[in-house]
């Protein structure tokens, strides 16, 4: 295998309340030099949809739009070898230092994008002691993608926040 690609900066503030972690940057991501880069990705419009705002292109952009919602991106593995976007090709990886963000983010849950950032998520932190959760892939290559599933673990954090403010 080739030398060893390292994935993305965490985006995070101290008002991200969802980690979304997936696993590593596909290829169309790391051309981009952002998170979930390919346009067949449904991450992008599953996220505009939950927060009714149309999505606009650009890295600014979209990582302004994550941290005005109080949504924190990174991927769980780091560095690795991997052979062009398969996540079962990933190799001689490098899981991600979480202690950052999750000091700095009052983080209330952590959503695993897909069964390989699950997997490697649970190799380090399976006791976070934070709420986690396995979601479907938005990858356009994961059939069983079901975006009520992602909305549900949104609301799970963001419509509690919503009545609570509601109430002040």
């Amino acid at each position: 295998m080739s030398d060893k690609i390292f994935g993305f900066s965490p985006v995070f503030d101290e008002h991200s309340r969802v980690l979304i972690l997936g696993s590593f940057p596909s290829v169309q991501s790391r051309k981009v030099d952002f998170y979930y880069g390919n346009k067949q990705n449904r991450f992008w419009p599953m996220l505009g949809r939950y927060f009714g705002e149309r999505i606009e292109e650009g890295r600014s952009w979209r990582r302004d739009f994550v941290l005005r919602h109080g949504v924190a991106l990174w991927d769980i593995v780091v560095a690795c070898n991997i052979r062009g976007s398969s996540d079962a090709s990933i190799r001689d990886y490098e899981i991600a230092d979480l202690d950052e963000v999750l000091r700095t983010a009052p983080v209330e849950c952590i959503l695993l994008n897909g069964a390989m950032a699950h997997r490697f998520f649970c190799e380090r932190y399976a006791a976070v002691g934070i709420p986690f959760i396995r979601m479907p892939s938005t990858s356009p290559a994961n059939p069983r993608y079901r975006e009520a599933e992602w909305f549900a673990a949104l609301d799970a954090v963001f419509a509690r926040g919503k009545a609570v403010e509601s109430n002040i």
